[in-house]
């Protein structure tokens, strides 16, 4: 299995990543991906763009070098009733959104517990805004697989298999490949993403995809395996790229 999309990438408007567009731009033809998603980090973030920034996304062409482009932000869960960090000003022109939880960007001195993250991502898989459930399988940030994994399902939200979990996020592993095997269970479907915090990462999902493969996930259900599947999605959430 192969991705033809990465759909969950930084520049170095975050500021905690070193690569720019147009070098993101090349890695991913150089990798074969056919689109690309640019999501730099919403505004609760340290160091996260400028409102400037994500209002003028507009004007990034929608194909650079043979490669497809969405615009996109990682959104940040900012407690534990699901709210994320989406400026509708700034971002309802966007491609792409993608829910995620960090610690830097909770704003509730709450402790996280099973419950309380469980509410968070049931709230989430009901928000129409939100795309992609970002690396959802951090320990401190566990919650009830079972019951929330088949409610992404029925919203239509894709769950990411975050490859850069596997190399920053080690004690996270165990629990995406759970997580995966639930998604395999109920048939939800999932996304491949390198989460690149620099350009030579961009399209390069080999561990995550080692994961999926050695537990025998269909690939049927990875969005990102084919360009018919990303496309049908695309349509899905009424992105048009390609007219």
């Amino acid at each position: 299995m192969r991705i033809i999309a990465d759909t969950h990438c930084h520049t170095i408007a975050s500021t905690h990543a070193y690569s720019t567009w147009m070098e993101n731009i090349h890695a991913a033809r150089e990798a074969g991906l056919s689109y690309l998603a640019i999501t730099d980090h919403g505004p609760t973030m340290p160091g996260s763009p400028g409102r400037w920034y994500f209002k003028n996304l507009k004007i990034i062409p929608r194909q650079v070098e043979g490669v497809f482009l969405l615009t996109g932000v990682e959104c940040n869960v900012v407690d534990f009733d699901g709210t994320i960090d989406y400026v509708e000003d700034e971002h309802k022109n966007l491609d792409w959104v993608i829910a995620s939880i960090h610690s830097s960007t909770l704003l509730t001195k709450e402790a996280p517990t099973v419950e309380s993250c469980t509410n968070a991502w049931l709230q989430i898989a009901k928000d129409p805004r939100v795309c992609v459930i970002g690396h959802c399988g951090q320990p401190k940030f566990k919650f009830d697989y079972e019951r929330v994994i088949p409610e992404f399902g029925r919203w239509g939200k894709l769950v990411e298999i975050n490859n850069n979990s596997f190399h920053v996020r080690r004690d996270a592993v165990i629990n995406c490949r759970e997580i995966a095997l639930l998604c395999k269970k109920h048939g939800v479907r999932v996304i491949v993403n390198t989460d690149s915090h620099f350009a030579t990462q961009v399209g390069h999902a080999g561990l995550a995809l080692e994961m999926l493969d050695e537990i025998g996930f269909p690939e049927e259900l990875v969005v990102n395996s084919s360009v018919e599947r990303f496309r049908q999605y695309l349509k899905e959430r009424n992105i048009h790229l390609e007219d």
